[in-house]
């Protein structure tokens, strides 16, 4: 069964942090991106849920959940070798559903970037214990977080009960998951050797879908790395390897595609203009549909760079030892264009 089964060479590569370098793929052909994006529309009987949660709005502000800065548990603090300290904290905000962060910084740095990493539904968050992180965070001069899906194996425990997975809740999954990424950006922002008034994500699968939907919804996330996210979803619940398929019918049944209509990348994408956006896609990856996939590559805005590579080997070797991190900390540190600068302020002032 592939959601049980199937963990791409990426991911492995992506945990140990040995795929990281600029792409040398030839770019993917780039259609022209929507000038604007319909508003999703979502039927108000989603709208309800036993928390009292809305999983029809992916804006924080309007989730249900309490706004106030969350406070965090530290469950363990270690000083790394590579000059860097690894924090474990434990947050929650719903019953029964704790959230393990993991904050990797230089040590001595104050006021950091940071990148959150969100991997594919299936990841171990014991990946952030691998010692590489440190000397990435330290080479490319950000803070590093990470925590585990909604619907991930790490945060699946009673009550719920096992046969639920990330796709069979699907808009659950996305649309908690979108909240939880604010939740820990307004932690984070509460720090005081954390700058998150400019924050990159990385988003892998499941985990790059939600990173599109975070985006949407939290104009903080100004860098975007994404490889093979998800997204389109009548051809992906169609066509994707990932779904058993003694399920797939349940999943194509009109009342679930009602569900996620609103919750579609495809929808979020062509409204990030202005972020920087990096897409890779393998072209052998039977998680992802070709249709899927190309619908995504057409919806990213015009400025976005999309690389494809025949193999996950080739993606792999393309990237090398720090294309992810290296690209996200030069994006980081770029001067952000979206944002008049002082002076420019001041002369439109006059």
């Amino acid at each position: 069964m592939f959601r049980s089964l199937f963990v791409s060479v990426a991911v492995f590569a992506l945990a140990s942090t040995t795929i990281h370098a600029q792409s040398a793929a030839s770019p993917a052909p780039h259609q022209p991106a929507l000038t604007t994006a319909p508003a999703p529309v979502f039927p108000p009987t989603l709208s309800s849920t036993h928390n009292g949660e809305d999983w029809t709005a992916i804006d924080l502000a309007k989730s249900g959940l309490p706004l106030e800065t969350p406070g965090a548990m530290l469950v363990n603090k270690v000083n790394l070798p590579g000059g860097c300290t690894r924090e474990l904290l434990r947050l929650q905000w719903r019953p029964s559903d704790p959230i393990d962060l993991y904050v990797i910084r230089p040590a001595g740095a104050n006021k950091l970037p940071v990148v959150l990493f969100m991997y594919n539904y299936i990841f171990d968050d014991d990946v952030f214990q691998e010692g590489r992180w440190c000397a990435r965070a330290v080479e490319n001069g950000f803070a590093v977080a990470g925590f585990p899906s909604a619907l991930s194996w790490a945060r699946l425990h009673a009550p719920r009960p096992m046969k639920q997975w990330f796709v069979s809740e699907l808009q659950e999954a996305l649309v908690t998951s979108t909240h939880d990424v604010q939740m820990i950006l307004n932690y984070l922002q509460s720090r005081s050797d954390l700058d998150v008034h400019r924050v990159g994500i990385f988003g892998q699968g499941s985990g790059g879908a939600v990173a599109i939907l975070a985006a949407a919804a939290d104009p903080r996330i100004a860098v975007l790395d994404l490889m093979d996210p998800w997204g389109d979803w009548p051809d992906w619940l169609k066509g994707s390897a990932q779904i058993p398929e003694a399920e797939r019918a349940s999943y194509l049944k009109p009342e679930f595609l009602q569900q996620v209509s609103g919750l579609d990348p495809l929808d979020y994408l062509p409204q990030l203009k202005g972020r920087a956006i990096r897409i890779d896609q393998v072209l052998a990856d039977p998680v992802t549909p070709a249709a899927a996939r190309d619908k995504i590559a057409a919806a990213a805005p015009a400025s976005s760079d999309i690389s494809r590579y025949p193999t996950s080997a080739e993606e792999a070797k393309a990237l090398g030892a720090n294309g992810i991190m290296g690209w996200l900390g030069t994006e980081l540190h770029a001067p952000n264009q979206s944002e008049p600068s002082p002076s420019e302020t001041a002369a439109r002032q006059r």
